[in-house]
């Protein structure tokens, strides 16, 4: 079984990831801190050195890497599904589900974390929600491709768990 939590960074997809897979007796593999581990460098750096479309082939390698193995809670990052093929082979591997939340709440979760998140540096306020707002809108007929798309507001991790033992079955 391969689980595949998408959706915009901040929706919870690591979090929830972790109780997931604990529930579920799986493995979870948060995709950001294995390209963290496997290059020694965090993402920030890595973004700062070399650029976004550097990490993107990165991200695309490591993903390749995590395909190969079986019985797994994924988070992939937020643009992880937006690049190259990767949402066609996410589909085609196991199960996806979009975390989905508004652009509101992902501001009010991302606003004091915008130091460490490469793409939200320096955007406080309104800016950030623009940002938000803007890249949301990109991203989201990547997400919507996904074969379940759960609103993720106030989901709980319990809930998610028996979500995916009903839609396994």
């Amino acid at each position: 079984m391969r689980i595949f939590l998408i959706g915009f960074m901040g929706s919870g997809k690591s979090a929830l990831g972790q109780t997931l897979a604990s529930d579920l007796g799986l493995q979870f593999i948060d995709l950001d801190r294995q390209i963290e581990e496997k290059y020694g460098r965090d993402i920030p750096a890595i973004f700062e050195v070399e650029g976004e479309k550097h990490f993107r082939e990165l991200e695309r390698q490591q993903l390749s890497e995590c395909l190969e193995k079986d019985d797994y809670v994924l988070a992939t990052g937020g643009g992880t599904p937006c690049f190259y093929d990767n949402m066609e082979r996410l589909n085609a591997s196991g199960t996806t589900i979009y975390l989905k939340l508004s652009t509101d709440a992902l501001c009010d979760r991302l606003s004091s974390e915008t130091e460490g998140r490469p793409l939200l540096q320096g955007r406080r306020g309104q800016e950030l929600w623009n940002y938000i707002h803007e890249t949301l809108q990109e991203r989201e007929p990547y997400y919507l491709q996904s074969r379940f798309k759960v609103k993720a507001k106030d989901l709980k991790p319990a809930e998610l768990a028996e979500f995916v033992r009903l839609y396994q079955e």
